[in-house]
């Protein structure tokens, strides 16, 4: 009996994934549960298990080929007889590293009248002789659009050709950073063989290079606009110093503003649905979410950024909210989080403030179609209207939020009706009794 183990599902937006690494090869035992490769997203590393026990019997996919949801990845076998036997052939029957990949050549015959074949892709530069591997969603791009592979420039692993490079030629020729050669010595001029001194080079990590090429995505994508609005958070301060000793002697950690913030946003995401939306300009559709998935940005001690989600925020109240950030916050930083907890939010809030932040003007985490910062709260002095009406000097807790928005899903009068929105209940909002 075999089990085929195929490419997951990991996340609602995710459509493909790159092989990293194989840990377990073929005729290797393999137990349920135990780790047999780990995959790459645009969103996430993730390591899979095995779902039986038993034997490696076939590997179907290379490392470093990028592969469509829904393929298959590799056969787990029983331990007997059939099993050995079956593992045997498969390891004899298995291409030599420098084949193309098993379905290059599986191509349907093209019609007489249609788009002609592309003749066989040049090798990627730094390989001679090798082929460029190409997933199956970039084959039919290519195919779709006469491309000549050649003229693009790969941005991974080995200078293969992603989907997003096929996707930013067709949108003008633009080649995400990474893809962008860099220009070499005059000819007359030997190669530089090392850094200047005091200089040093170090390769980019899978993570800097997903966050690269995600962020270059949406500033493709998205008519980024942004927006500003001034809060005073005397009464939120005149709370959290109320309830801080306690909260922090029954949760274990510090009640910070964020979850403050959190809950005023899910009030106005629920009177402006438009804002927790997604919107697909080729499609000609925009999709209303019916949950409000909030994503929140954390920083992993300055080695990269990751959106974590809170499923269902809300149906928490400020405490739940705390608990669960501060939960999905640590465990990101331990790297213990899955891919559904790091994809799927339908709205992102970042928050720059604990690093002392005046105004921030993030990029929005696409599909969604905005994105909140929260910046520093620092007492200032402002004008306030007393209660004879009259105007005084007084110092406040006072705060900024940016608020970055794609034009090309609502305008304006939107963005600054939900940021009046927030403004309105961080500032007037019973803080007392959510905390009861």
């Amino acid at each position: 009996m075999t089990t085929t183990i195929s490419m997951p599902q990991l996340g609602e937006t995710v459509t493909e994934g790159t092989i990293l690494r194989w840990a377990k090869q073929v005729g290797d035992a393999v137990s349920e549960g135990e780790v047999v490769l780990e995959i790459s997203t645009d969103k996430v590393d993730t390591e899979i298990p095995s779902p039986v026990s038993g034997v490696m019997l076939e590997i179907l996919v290379s490392e470093g080929e990028t592969v469509e949801v829904g393929r298959d990845l590799c056969v787990v076998g029983d331990t007997g007889g059939s099993g050995q036997e079956e593992s045997s052939d498969a390891s004899a029957a298995e291409p030599p590293p420098e084949s193309p990949p098993p379905d290059a050549e599986d191509e349907p015959p093209v019609p007489r009248g249609e788009q002609p074949r592309l003749p066989p892709t040049p090798p990627a530069a730094g390989q001679p002789g090798r082929s460029r591997r190409l997933s199956p969603v970039v084959r039919r791009l290519v195919r779709q659009h006469g491309i000549d592979i050649s003229l693009i420039a790969g941005s991974g692993e080995g200078g293969r050709v992603t989907r997003r490079d096929v996707e930013a030629y067709l949108e003008g020729g633009v080649q995400p950073v990474s893809a962008v050669p860099t220009p070499g010595p005059p000819l007359d001029a030997p190669a530089p063989t090392a850094p200047p001194d005091g200089e040093e080079r170090v390769d980019l990590s899978r993570l800097r290079v997903r966050i690269g090429e995600n962020m270059i995505r949406s500033r493709q994508a998205a008519a980024h606009v942004w927006t500003s609005v001034e809060v005073d958070f005397e009464r939120i301060a005149e709370v959290r110093a109320a309830h801080k000793a306690r909260f922090r002697r029954e949760e274990g950690f510090s009640l910070t503003y964020l979850p403050f913030v959190c809950r005023a946003v899910i009030d106005a995401l629920r009177a402006y649905p438009v804002v927790n939306s997604s919107f697909y300009l080729e499609d000609r559709k925009a999709v209303y979410h019916s949950r409000i998935d909030l994503g929140i940005a954390v920083d992993l001690d300055q080695q990269g950024l990751v959106v974590v989600t809170v499923r269902d925020a809300d149906n928490l109240r400020l405490v739940g909210l705390a608990r669960r950030i501060r939960h999905l916050s640590t465990a990101a930083r331990s790297r213990q989080l899955g891919p559904d907890q790091m994809t799927g939010s339908t709205f992102t809030i970042t928050n720059p403030g604990p690093f002392d932040s005046f105004l921030s003007a993030p990029i929005i985490n696409v599909p969604n179609v905005a994105i909140l910062s929260t910046d520093t709260v620092a007492k200032r002095p402002v004008v306030v209207t007393t209660a004879d009406g009259r105007d005084a000097l007084a110092i406040r807790h006072i705060g900024y939020l940016g608020f970055s928005w794609d034009h090309r899903a609502f305008d304006g009068s939107t963005a600054v009706l939900f940021l009046q929105r927030i403004k309105s209940n961080l500032e007037t909002w019973d803080w007392e009794q959510e905390l009861k």
